[in-house]
């Protein structure tokens, strides 16, 4: 399949600003997601995928209020805005030249999951916001982000097998801290769903204590940053990149620190959107931590054609 010209040239010279947008479109849709969740506007817009029966966008209804119709429907629009960001990322990544397997498989991971989280999103209206659907729906959007990190830097890389940069006890241990990244996002969005933000009043809320499951989530807090601190003693003497490391330092102590003052104030709304557009910066930070550990080089091309060169030489000269 071939394209203009004009065409090709304008998405392989954008294709980086594709995929920084889609890292920080797959993030605010995450801040206006939980937007929606402490206004109370879920339901806003009670039928999926028209806001209401025979209407895809809000009308005047006695029963719902319009500024919760168009939060919710705003978000909703944002979901076609990422999902053209993402479709640009593809099509930049199957135009381009040579086309690179690993960017398009990334960039494909970034539209499919878009049309993923619509279907949750789906899902999650029709069962009347169920507070296990909006975690699931959240934390797919923190994965979708961690994946966005790894399309800009593949652009940036080449594309040999990666080799670490660092011993790989290291790597294990940011495996580890990856993985306590998940468990902490989840006991983030159980804590939303157990108190005061997870919907309106009757928005279906899990039923356990919300200072238990804050303990929870401090507690992971606290393993990610020791995990952290000890990483930070390892990668002493390794050719790393230190930007990245300190800059996920500093992201996870402001996180903290909001924790600790949303707890202290009562939890106000503003304070949970903020809080979760912190949780995107972690897993982007994290995310570009665990890529500056790792090197993918370029291929030698050079080398590649000298050693053809070379197998043509030798097969003419077998045949003369």
């Amino acid at each position: 399949m071939s394209a203009p010209s004009w065409l090709t040239t304008f998405l392989s010279t954008f294709q980086r600003t594709f995929a920084i947008a889609v890292v920080i479109a797959q993030g605010g849709i995450a801040v206006t997601g939980s937007i929606v969740r402490v206004t109370g506007s879920g339901l806003g817009c009670p039928t999926w995928p028209q806001c209401f029966e025979g209407s895809l966008v809000p009308v005047e209804h006695p029963e719902v209020a319009s500024l919760h119709q168009w939060v919710e429907f705003g978000n909703r629009t944002l979901t076609g805005v990422v999902g053209v960001i993402a479709g640009l990322c593809v099509l930049a990544a199957w135009f381009n030249r040579p086309r690179r397997k690993r960017v398009l498989v990334l960039a494909l991971v970034q539209f499919g999951g878009v049309v993923v989280q619509a279907v949750i999103g789906g899902f999650t209206v029709l069962t009347g916001l169920l507070w296990w659907t909006v975690s699931v729906h959240f934390l797919v959007s923190m994965g979708l982000v961690w994946f966005a990190v790894l399309l800009v830097a593949a652009l940036g890389e080449g594309d040999e097998p990666a080799r670490p940069r660092v011993p790989k006890a290291l790597l294990r241990l940011q495996v580890v801290q990856a993985v306590t990244l998940g468990l902490l996002l989840m006991a983030g969005t159980f804590v939303t769903a157990a108190g005061p933000h997870a919907g309106d009043a009757a928005t279906p809320r899990l039923d356990v204590p919300v200072d238990t499951l804050s303990q929870v989530h401090a507690d992971l807090l606290f393993l990610f940053l020791g995990m952290l601190i000890a990483l930070g003693f390892a990668l002493r003497g390794h050719p790393v990149p230190r930007r990245p490391y300190y800059a996920l330092v500093a992201v996870v102590l402001a996180q903290g620190t909001l924790g600790l003052v949303q707890y202290w104030t009562g939890v106000p709304e503003v304070l949970v959107s903020l809080h979760v557009l912190g949780a995107g910066a972690v897993v982007v930070a994290t995310a570009a931590l665990w890529v500056s550990t790792r090197e993918r080089p370029h291929r030698p091309h050079l080398e590649e054609e000298g050693l053809r060169s070379q197998t043509a030489g030798s097969s003419v000269a077998s045949q003369v």
